[in-house]
């Protein structure tokens, strides 16, 4: 008869440590995708105060029918730009990247 064997215990720290460097990473990439969203855009054309007041002016909105306007503008934004991308296969690697980014970001919006 064979002798049971016993279980690995586990590197809890190990496994700390590798979802901590995850989430920081996680949180990286979305400050990344937020500072491509804000470049394509044109808002890095705005004087910080003033982006920074319409964010929170927009996140402080109770105003639905504001918000669904907000929301139609992003979506229609995001069509143009991932169909002008589709247009040019000559796009360079790093522009492709920003829509990718773009996309896992809209698949996002709103969730936290």
């Amino acid at each position: 008869m064979t002798e049971p064997t016993m279980r690995k215990p586990r590197d809890f720290d190990a496994a700390l440590k590798t979802l901590t460097e995850k989430t920081k990473a996680l949180k990286e990439n979305k400050r990344k995708q937020l500072g491509d969203l804000i470049v394509a855009t044109g808002a890095d054309a705005l004087d910080v105060e003033t982006l920074a007041g319409a964010l929170i002016a927009t996140v402080q909105s109770v105003d639905t029918a504001q918000k669904q306007a907000w929301k139609k503008a992003g979506t229609e934004f995001f069509r143009k730009t991932k169909a002008a991308q589709s247009a040019d296969t000559s796009q360079p690697e790093s522009a492709q990247t920003s829509d990718s980014l773009f996309a896992s970001s809209r698949s996002g919006a709103g969730k936290s």
